[in-house]
């Protein structure tokens, strides 16, 4: 069987593209290995009816209702490979399942690449997080700490002084932020540490420390890291994509990327903030993008015959 649509991802992105190409009565079939990259998470937060629930709940739910539809058929496989076949695309899976699709949509997400520095995986996603609009709310008014090695670190001071102004800025060793940047956070009174951090301390998950390559440390409750992504080495070399700024694959507002029949939601195309609301709403274009193209590709095919 050959399915309309292929979707690699459970999260938000390919789970609303599954319900809008069910709703379509489109053949759709879902990897997902149950690997969220939000797994950390201990709750999610800005999606509207479902604020504060978690990434185990949101999910059951989302699956309950995407496989109401009989045409949308769920496979709990990790892919291991991806290539171009003439018209479609051909799926194996680490088992060596071969699933051939019309169309193929990568909602994976992004692997992250946090920096290594102790205790920071211990503190990740309870204390120290990545999307001030995901977890700000809930360390506001606290002593905070943003890491980033990223030139948008001046924007992500801005940004995180709206939930607290006991707020440290450190670029861990790098040397991002100009001399005027530098003054209108002096004025705010945010202290800008260019050392590199050289521990998170904490107990039990929750941040107490920082302690910074010189030996010194200043007392923080919270904060945020900026870490970098990489894309999942699945899709074959053989499938040229062009990638964006960050890494992602290029897309059009609809998802669509530079290969045929290729499309991208979510992280994958890294569409940000990092929220459900945001990857929700970027599945439901790809897909709706999706089945336009189908039945354009069926209608010519109809009047061809």
């Amino acid at each position: 069987m050959k399915y309309d649509c292929a979707i690699v991802g459970g999260g938000p992105a390919g789970l609303n593209a599954a319900l809008v190409l069910g709703r379509a009565r489109r053949d759709v079939v879902l990897f997902d290995n149950n690997q969220p990259r939000n797994q950390v998470t201990h709750s999610s937060h800005g999606f509207i009816t479902r604020d504060g629930v978690t990434p185990a709940e949101f999910r059951r739910i989302a699956y309950e209702e995407v496989l109401r539809y009989p045409s949308v058929n769920h496979l709990p496989s990790e892919v291991a490979e991806i290539r171009r076949s003439v018209d479609s695309f051909i799926i194996v899976t680490s088992t060596g399942q071969q699933i051939e699709a019309r169309k193929l949509l990568i909602a994976t997400g992004f692997r992250e690449l946090l920096p290594d520095i102790p205790g920071l995986r211990e503190c990740y996603g309870k204390s120290l997080f990545n999307c001030p609009y995901c977890d700000g709310w809930e360390l506001r008014d606290q002593p905070l700490i943003v890491v980033s090695e990223h030139p948008r670190v001046f924007h992500m001071a801005k940004l995180v002084y709206s939930w607290s102004k006991d707020l440290v800025i450190c670029t861990n060793g790098q040397t991002l932020l100009n001399t005027e940047q530098k003054q209108v956070l002096k004025s705010r009174n945010i202290e800008v540490v260019e050392q590199a951090v050289s521990a998170f301390i904490g107990h039990e998950g929750q941040l107490r420390q920082v302690e910074f390559a010189d030996g010194s440390r200043i007392e923080r409750t919270g904060g945020f890291i900026t870490p970098e992504f990489e894309i999942k080495a699945f899709i074959h070399e053989s499938i040229s994509f062009g990638k964006n700024e960050f890494g992602g694959i290029s897309t059009d507002e609809w998802g669509k990327s530079s290969v045929p029949g290729l499309y991208a939601a979510g992280d994958a195309a890294y569409v940000m903030p990092s929220q459900l609301i945001y990857a929700a709403a970027a599945g439901s274009r790809a897909a709706s993008s999706i089945h336009a193209e189908l039945t354009d590709e069926d209608f010519d095919s109809d009047i061809n015959e």
